[in-house]
């Protein structure tokens, strides 16, 4: 069956995300995370990008992104991920040997308004829900870290939204279970995450009806692609 055309049009904002093949380690080292920082660097010089957030996990990343131009999106990612990939294959002398990522990255366009913040709260939380650091913005490798300190931020764009002024505290609080189980939903079936209407909307424009239907019992990769939710 042929692969799905991607629907990712300019001036919506997208939650992205990929995994490492076999969920295998990334990032084994502080220089693996410093070295994907440097092709992030890089793309968002060759493909302006305005990068709203982002967080590195040992095995897998999560971006949020606000393309402005149609085929931005697909651009930037790959060429981000294809890079990596060399440059990772070749400092550990594994050319070759296959694939770093498990395929294509997920994509998910995000209501700009308070589901906003639930992604770029999620995406800021991230290593902090896997119990990597004691609060999230102890985390070296993501935007909270960045932003917190006033390091590194030109690769980073301001927010349609307001930024809450308690972010940290509120970025430190965990989800509820309601958000959670709607980030899952839009992760696993690739569907708009936003309020009814929005979405309704959103998969009629984007002829994303498929991502709504109902799947029966959730595949393997759907129990993965939860795990992935870390």
């Amino acid at each position: 069956m042929p692969r799905r055309r991607r629907q990712a049009p300019g001036g919506r904002i997208y939650h992205v995300l990929n995994r490492s093949v076999g969920r295998h380690t990334v990032f084994h080292k502080p220089e693996d995370y410093a070295a994907f920082e440097r092709v992030l660097a890089e793309a968002h010089q060759r493909l302006p990008m305005r990068i709203l957030a982002y967080t590195l996990m040992p095995n897998h990343w999560h971006f949020v992104l606000w393309p402005q131009a149609d085929g931005e999106l697909s651009a930037f990612t790959q060429w981000l991920t294809q890079t990596h990939t060399q440059r990772w294959h070749a400092h550990y002398h594994s050319s070759g040997t296959g694939h770093l990522y498990q395929g294509r990255f997920k994509s998910f366009p995000v209501q700009s308004d308070i589901h906003l913040l639930v992604v770029l709260r999620y995406v800021e939380r991230n290593a902090l829900r896997a119990n990597l650091v004691a609060r999230a913005e102890e985390w070296r490798w993501g935007s909270l870290w960045r932003r917190h300190r006033g390091i590194g931020t030109d690769v980073l764009a301001d927010w349609p939204v307001q930024r809450p002024p308690d972010w940290l505290d509120f970025v430190n609080e965990p989800h509820s279970e309601a958000e959670l189980e709607a980030l899952r939903r839009s992760v696993n079936r690739g569907c708009p995450f936003g309020d009814d209407d929005w979405q309704a909307q959103t998969v009629q424009e984007l002829e994303l009806e498929h991502t709504m239907r109902d799947r029966g019992r959730p595949r393997l990769q759907e129990i993965e692609d939860d795990e992935m939710l870390i």
